[in-house]
């Protein structure tokens, strides 16, 4: 099977392929994030690397099989400034239509975030397939919410119940802030709950902070000795999911958990490799600012992998 896989990042596919068990002949990989196509290559050397996806006039390729794209998604995010497709690196999901028509594969891929309707209906309307959303919750400890569109038959992936606690590293030399006792405000019955929506922006909601909704982020207080926005202050129960990991990189912009009543910390790299179904280690070889943007930007490996199995 030929795959071309476009914006494609630290190649997720290629690891969610071999989770499937698919054999791949060729794999093509349209990317231009120079430390993303590093960590590829270290763990997949035999990727062809296409380059820029604006060039894919230029390519010369076999007959494509399957093509993935999760086209950047900045434009249509509820976190951005709703440009939708005025947004230049949104308009690049009529590339990935261009290349559909004119490669004409038997299966084809697209992720996205969650967007307003009338963006949706344009995506679905130029790729003739409605969108399934599909939660990374129910196969890993992280609230992520993503729209797919396929052609492929595609189904809800089991809940596995995995929590905060199951991913976490024992031993981590990643913590960054210790906080005595009066240095930070403690929620009493009631913890604000995040989705992965609500920490790219969206809505926040209350709940019992011991309700045990293992689909639920239990935010259990709020740091005073850190600067900046809000956001960055929240410190995470571990038996609750991850706030979707996002590409907020430097600095203090890391999502924080609680390790016991007065130990705060950020996610670890591997961690974070962990909330995407990422092998441990998978992004090593670069700097850790650019391990969490490639995560951030990556796919729930394990999502992929489950829809991808429907390839007969």
């Amino acid at each position: 099977m030929n795959v071309l896989s476009l914006f494609d990042g630290m190649s997720c596919g290629q690891i969610a392929l071999e989770r499937a068990g698919l054999e791949v002949d060729n794999y093509f990989a349209s990317e231009i994030d120079k430390y993303a196509i590093s960590i590829a290559q270290k763990n997949y050397p035999n990727t062809k690397e296409l380059g820029d996806v604006t060039s894919w006039g230029k390519w010369l390729l076999p007959q494509v099989d399957l093509v993935l794209a999760g086209s950047p998604c900045q434009g249509f995010s509820q976190a951005g400034r709703g440009l939708n497709f005025e947004d230049p690196r949104s308009k690049l999901f009529f590339e990935f239509v261009e290349i559909l028509n004119y490669h004409k594969p038997k299966y084809f891929l697209l992720e996205n975030v969650m967007m307003k309707k009338e963006y949706q209906d344009v995506i679905s309307k130029y790729l003739g397939v409605e969108p399934v959303v599909i939660n990374s919750a129910l196969v890993s400890a992280q609230n992520r919410k993503r729209l797919y569109w396929t052609n492929l038959p595609i189904t809800q992936p089991e809940d596995r119940g995995i929590l905060l606690r199951d991913i976490m590293l024992e031993n981590s030399n990643e913590y960054v802030k210790v906080s005595k006792r009066g240095r930070y405000k403690k929620f009493k019955e009631k913890a604000s709950c995040l989705t992965g929506g609500a920490h790219s922006g969206g809505n926040h909601s209350d709940m019992d902070l011991f309700g045990m909704d293992k689909n639920r982020c239990y935010m259990v207080g709020e740091t005073l000795g850190i600067n900046g926005h809000e956001l960055i202050r929240r410190v995470y129960a571990d038996y609750g999911k991850s706030p979707t990991v996002t590409t907020i990189t430097g600095g203090n912009q890391y999502s924080k958990i609680a390790t016991d009543d007065y130990l705060w910390r950020r996610l670890s790299p591997i961690e974070c490799e962990r909330l995407q179904t990422v092998p441990d280690n998978y992004t090593e070889g670069v700097s850790n600012s650019q391990r969490y943007k490639m995560l951030g930007n990556g796919w729930t490996v394990d999502v992929i992998a489950h829809i991808l199995k429907g390839i007969k």
